[in-house]
């Protein structure tokens, strides 16, 4: 039997979980609501994360602009990501929720812009 400890982070609280997988049966014991079943389970399956960061953008006063992924991507591929999001320099202007990165490295997730700069 395998067993993580994993702090939840679904919600305010920060549960501390206790995720336990024997053969094909996981449970969690800790959470203080439901998401954190969810969460437990997830966290020790398929681990996910959403990504924020900054992009160059050709303007005088403003030389960066943020960014987030539109959803998560899987958390060994963070760095890549980062990679992809490190390429890039925008012309203005660009509003919030274009498409930056569509498709960032065939994960099915686009990297929006998630500010306004004209």
């Amino acid at each position: 039997m395998k067993e993580w400890d994993v702090i939840c982070i679904v919600c305010p609280r920060g549960c501390r979980l206790k995720v336990s997988k024997d053969k094909d049966e996981i449970s969690v014991t800790g959470n203080q609501c439901i998401r954190g079943v969810a969460y437990g389970v997830k966290e020790v399956t398929n681990p996910t994360r959403v990504v924020t960061s900054t992009v160059k953008v050709n303007h005088p006063v403003h030389r960066r602009m943020p960014v987030v992924t539109k959803g998560s991507v899987p958390k060994d591929r963070i760095f890549d990501v980062m990679k992809e999001i490190n390429k890039i320099q925008l012309d203005l202007p660009i509003y919030v929720g274009d498409i930056i990165i569509e498709n960032v490295l065939n994960t099915g997730v686009n990297v929006v812009a998630s500010r306004t700069i004209e």
